[in-house]
């Protein structure tokens, strides 16, 4: 696999950042996923850390180096990570569930296959095109795809979600792929900080305008602004797809000299490295973790030579 990635998040107006994000990889797979912990609720930025690293830890030990089944493992990964919310609330005795929403996407094999419950989007642009989108799980989507069917009564809060990870019912959970992928394919994954203040159109115009270290931070930062001060946090992560002859990019990753036991991951397996006090996933931090999974690549390198 051949693929560059950005991600960045950002503390809007809020208290905090709930936000998390991540990926992970073997020589023959990723996982990409990003968590909204949701407010209302205790512990969101625990919800949504755990359900990332319920993902990841479901990934090492399926990836072997390949998944055998790609939607098997999003929907066991994501319904294993409600069932983790479920007891980390049970062990604590909270009154209530941290609660999260979650968008995760794996590439394997030239295609692509995701998963989401709640709001946090995937979209999937080819050239200038939006080829994909997720749907939320919210009634203001639920309007739009049934308006044929049924109307909705207007006292219903549109933007309220009827699912998430954490909550007393049983999760719903989306899930699409395989999807063919060209080289310069770009997926982005967004907290609602990002979609909920930028149309589409807007979204799909400014990933396929510049490169993605560029386009990200660009998107990020007009969500900020059109958001205001009371904006919501900003998060984002993205990937660009790129075949075996292309020329791999400075920000890219290439996981050819993979040995067949290396699982690479900038998802945090413990909380003990804190964020900054503007609870921002900072360059810093990336680089931290891409150092890490660097060392990691030289170590099997060297055990192969």
């Amino acid at each position: 696999m051949r693929f560059s990635v950005y991600q960045i998040s950002r503390r809007g107006g809020r208290e905090k950042n709930e936000d998390r994000m991540g990926y992970c990889y073997t020589r023959d797979a990723g996982l990409f996923a990003l968590a909204d912990g949701m407010g209302g609720h205790p512990e969101g930025d625990m919800a949504a850390q755990v359900a990332l690293q319920t993902l990841a830890a479901v990934f090492q030990r399926e990836a072997r180096p390949a998944l055998a089944d790609p939607m098997r493992f999003l929907h066991e990964a994501v319904m294993a990570g409600h069932h983790q919310l479920l007891r980390y609330a049970t062990s604590r005795s909270l009154v209530d569930t941290p609660r999260t929403t979650i968008v995760a996407c794996v590439l394997q094999g030239n295609a692509a296959y995701w998963a989401h419950c709640g709001d946090s989007r995937l979209y999937l642009v080819r050239g200038d095109k939006l080829v994909a989108r997720t749907r939320d799980h919210s009634y203001s989507e639920l309007q739009e795809t049934m308006a044929q069917l049924v109307q909705l009564p207007e006292r219903v809060n549109r933007n309220v979600l009827f699912t998430c990870l954490g909550s007393p019912g049983k999760p719903m959970i989306d899930a699409s792929g395989p999807l063919l992928l060209q080289p310069g394919d770009r997926l982005l994954l967004c907290s609602d900080g990002l979609w909920s203040v930028m149309p589409d159109a807007t979204i799909t115009s400014v990933l396929a305008g510049a490169p993605i270290s560029d386009a990200v931070p660009e998107l990020v930062e007009q969500a900020l602004r059109e958001g205001g001060p009371r904006s919501d946090n900003v998060t984002a992560l993205a990937v660009e797809w790129e075949s075996a002859e292309d020329a791999l990019a400075a920000s890219g990753v290439s996981t050819q000299s993979l040995g067949d036991d290396v699982f690479a991951s900038t998802i945090q397996a413990s909380l003990h490295g804190e964020l900054d006090e503007s609870d921002e996933l900072d360059d810093a931090e990336i680089e931290r973790s891409i150092r890490e999974i660097n060392e990691a690549i030289q170590r099997s390198s060297a055990r192969r030579g």
